[in-house]
């Protein structure tokens, strides 16, 4: 029987275009697959056909010569015909064709399709993490900081090729460099990562005697780091490149170093903000005056007490918090009062003390209101 056209196989015109030409086989392969026409005898067939003149059409050369000679540019044995008249290369060549259907079809979800392996030659190096350890006053300031990373740096004797001398790395023979080899397995092709380069479709012929074919080694390093001002725990850091060395020349990955500030024995922080609590005498708290007020820049502010201040008044000093890590308004420094009883009363302490309390009228807002509503709370639960 006299073959089909291959345009006609594929539904487009003569004049289509690659992308069309692709579009229109995807369709058609995915409508006549065996595997979803099993009640179909014909769907082998009609797959095989497909396949063929999709083998013709996406080839510049192919195309052109079947444009200018027809089905006859590949007549005796030549060219896309061969090997789906049936005989001993028919099988063979039905796998190779479905498992080409399979990279155009599904190559794209799985990382492109065939030589997508050439990526996994020079693997990039793992991403590092480093743990620093600050105190507020590093945080506040910053600091250039000296760290010494244990890791992996591109062997030197073989430049990260990991061949003896520095030479290329050779084409895997098993899978000439795909990466990946195939196996037929009745009418499925099984495809799996090739056992000599494992996946990477290199090999080293003569490994580095220095780090025995990995193209790197085991080094610490020393680095400087510049910590900005106004870092707080949780703050990352990316040094990119900074990481372990690749894989035979890959490239490197990166360094992230995690900041952790310590707790303060005076201040306290939430985000830009800083809290100090001071105490303050009675004498002061009722009479008013002046406190003085540390800074963590390693100053000292005088703060002014209003006359008649309660335990837990915050004062706000603008601008004396921790400096912005994106921007340039700083936080604010929260004064802190708190009211100190006091203790280990002399005889005379005690005589004034007892004299003011014997003259004090509505010196004690605060207990007169308490009181006030616990008296209408009894009330109430009297009534």
């Amino acid at each position: 029987m006299a073959k089909r056209d291959y345009y006609d196989v594929l539904g487009v015109s003569k004049g289509a275009s690659d992308a069309d030409i692709k579009k229109a086989f995807r369709r058609k392969a995915m409508d006549h697959h065996p595997d979803r026409n099993r009640s179909n005898p014909n769907s082998e067939t009609q797959f095989k056909e497909i396949n063929e003149a999709y083998d013709v059409l996406k080839d510049a050369q192919k195309k052109a010569a079947y444009d200018r000679f027809g089905h006859s540019a590949f007549e005796n044995g030549g060219g896309a015909s061969a090997g789906f008249r049936g005989g001993p290369g028919a099988n063979a060549d039905f796998a190779s064709a479905f498992s080409d259907v399979f990279d155009d079809l599904f190559g794209d979800f799985m990382g492109g399709g065939r030589g997508s392996a050439r990526g996994q030659r020079a693997a990039r190096g793992s991403d590092l993490r480093y743990n620093l350890r600050l105190n507020l006053e590093e945080a506040y300031r910053g600091k250039q900081a000296t760290i010494s990373v244990p890791g992996s740096t591109a062997c030197e004797v073989c430049n990260g090729t990991g061949s003896e001398g520095g030479a290329e790395p050779a084409t895997c023979p098993t899978c000439s460099g795909q990466g990946k080899v195939r196996a037929q397995q009745g009418f499925f092709t099984v495809e799996r990562t090739c056992p000599t380069c494992s996946g990477r479709g290199q090999i080293i012929k003569n490994p580095c005697k220095s780090c025995a074919g990995a193209g790197r080694v085991r080094k610490d390093r020393t680095l400087n780091v510049n910590i900005p001002a106004g870092v707080e725990t949780g703050t990352r850091i990316r040094l990119a490149g900074e990481g372990e060395a690749g894989l035979r020349g890959g490239p490197s990955g990166d360094l992230y170093i995690f900041i952790e500030v310590e707790a303060h024995p005076i201040f306290e922080r939430d985000n830009q903000n800083l809290y100090c609590r001071i105490p303050v005498s009675m004498i002061t708290a009722a009479l008013g005056g002046e406190i003085e007020a540390p800074t963590l820049d390693g100053g000292r502010t005088r703060v002014k007490v209003p006359a008649g201040v309660q335990s837990g008044k915050q004062l706000r000093l603008r601008g004396k918090g921790m400096p912005a890590l994106r921007g340039a308004v700083a936080g604010d420094l929260y004064i802190e009062l708190a009211v100190e009883t006091p203790v280990n009363l002399s005889t005379r302490q005690r005589e004034l003390l007892g004299e003011f309390e014997a003259e004090g009228k509505n010196n004690s807002p605060e207990t007169q209101d308490f009181f006030s509503r616990v008296k209408g709370f009894w009330e109430g639960m009297k009534g």
